[in-house]
């Protein structure tokens, strides 16, 4: 069985489709800026998970949403839409500055071998939708008007607070969101009308304006995957606001559980273990991390070393040791693929499978791909297939492992020959001189007992 960390009940459970087809929602971007490497880590995640179902024998229908409007640059439904601000700092379109980056956000997901949703949904093309579901409950007496939009009554749903563990009677003002016209410190916004010079508005029974943020998973999250579906993921800040208000406005329109399991992943920290995000302007984008020296790969393999409830530690330091053990991993691997050994046919899937349905272990699985690799009795071609249906899961990109072809300039061709002339001549401190030259100039020279090798400096 797969068991899977729900928040919902603070424990792993055993996974129990509801129909073949798993349905899973995951929150998505908000693109008004770039897409950081903590953000990242968030569809990695989602992508190992699909990654388990699919290995084993399950089919997947899964959305990631954006956000192109009515993200507030406070939970206190107050500040200004991300997306207006951008394009005031930007002076462009906010649809554009919202193409732009979500463009952009694209290119990360596939250098990172993240598979694609089965459809994106986006904010501003489900207004109607998210009319609707209002409407609904509107009729059912959950909403309110103050002077600034129409407001959920959370009073009115007797579980609110139940996937965060909120004490409501102990919550402050302020400590969470403000009060404000609200009627509880709870509250949120379903509908926000319309201030001056704003981009972005819609006509609604209640006035112009835009829909509120957490109204907008709801109703695209219902509208294609049913009312009530298996699996919702999202970062651990979504927890006590924008997915503990999914829970009650879903709930309090359909009467029905929204969702059976709620799966979490933990934040990026620091050194201090203090969060390292976008809005703080302290954490790398994937493209400057390459601008560094490291590939994607690098990253992606980092990540699995981390269960994904665990809060990350991140540092250029540890991703250099990430990106030393991926490349010792491909150096392994092109070895492997060469080799013509006849041998054992042990299996290590059994292990392999208990690790990955133990609500994702991928630590523990990465070191079942290293022992079948360090299995010398193996034979080499039931080896590598063993690995390859292994990376079905890691994502690392196994069975295009392969020796590259490298272009060399004259001028690093005689740096090599003067190199082994010097080693020939057991002139080895000399010949590392050398080598270094050679590196500088972006190669790698590695000695064997059958001969010298280069590769280009990653």
């Amino acid at each position: 069985m797969i068991k899977f960390y729900n928040t919902l009940s603070r424990k792993k459970e055993d996974f129990k489709a509801l129909k073949e087809e798993v349905r899973i929602y995951s929150c998505g971007p908000t693109v008004y800026w770039h897409q950081t490497i903590g953000n990242l880590r968030a569809y990695v995640f989602v992508d190992i998970l699909k990654r388990v179902l699919k290995y084993n024998g399950y089919n997947v229908r899964h959305i990631i949403n954006v956000t192109d409007v009515g993200h507030l640059t406070s939970d206190a439904d107050t500040g200004e839409d991300k997306l207006e601000l951008a394009s005031k700092k930007e002076g462009k379109k906010a649809e554009d500055i919202a193409k732009f980056y979500f463009n952009e956000f694209v290119g990360d997901i596939k250098k990172l071998n993240i598979g694609l949703p089965w459809k994106w949904t986006w904010a501003t093309d489900h207004i109607k939708e998210q009319i609707d579901l209002i409407k609904k409950l509107e009729k059912k007496g959950f909403t309110y008007r103050t002077s600034d939009g129409i407001y959920f009554n959370s009073k009115k749903f007797k579980n609110y607070g139940k996937l965060a563990k909120l004490n409501i009677k102990n919550l402050k003002a302020g400590k969470r969101v403000g009060i404000g016209e609200k009627m509880n410190k709870t509250d949120f916004a379903l509908w926000k009308f319309s201030q001056e010079n704003r981009q972005q508005e819609w006509e609604s029974p209640w006035g112009v304006g835009f829909p509120g943020w957490h109204i907008e998973c709801s109703a695209m999250s219902m509208k294609y995957l049913g009312e009530h579906f298996d699996i919702h993921t999202g970062g651990e800040d979504h927890i006590p606001v924008h997915h503990e208000n999914e829970i009650a406005q879903s709930e309090s329109a359909t009467g029905k559980k929204y969702v059976n399991y709620w799966i979490h992943n933990a934040f990026l920290v620091d050194e201090d273990g203090k969060k390292i995000s976008k809005s703080k302007g302290r954490l790398y984008t994937l493209s400057e991390l390459e601008k560094l020296g490291y590939k994607p790969e690098h990253f992606r393999y980092s990540l699995l070393l981390t269960h994904y409830r665990k809060q990350m530690k991140f540092s250029l330091e540890n991703l250099d040791s990430a990106k030393n053990a991926y490349e010792r991993l491909r150096k392994k691997i092109i070895e492997i693929k060469k080799e013509k050994h006849r041998g054992v046919k042990r299996s290590y899937e059994d292990d392999f499978l208990k690790a990955i349905n133990d609500d994702l272990n991928t630590s523990k699985a990465l070191d079942i791909l290293w022992k079948v690799i360090d299995d010398f009795d193996l034979d080499s071609t039931y080896k590598i297939k063993m690995l390859e249906k292994f990376d079905e899961v890691l994502g690392l990109n196994i069975r295009k492992m392969k020796e590259e072809k490298i272009k060399i300039s004259p001028e690093i061709k005689k740096l090599i020959d003067d190199r082994e002339k010097l080693r020939a001549e057991k002139k080895y401190a000399e010949a590392d001189i050398i080598r270094r030259k050679i590196f500088e100039k972006g190669f790698i020279v590695e000695d064997s007992e059958k001969g010298s090798s280069i590769r280009r400096a990653v």
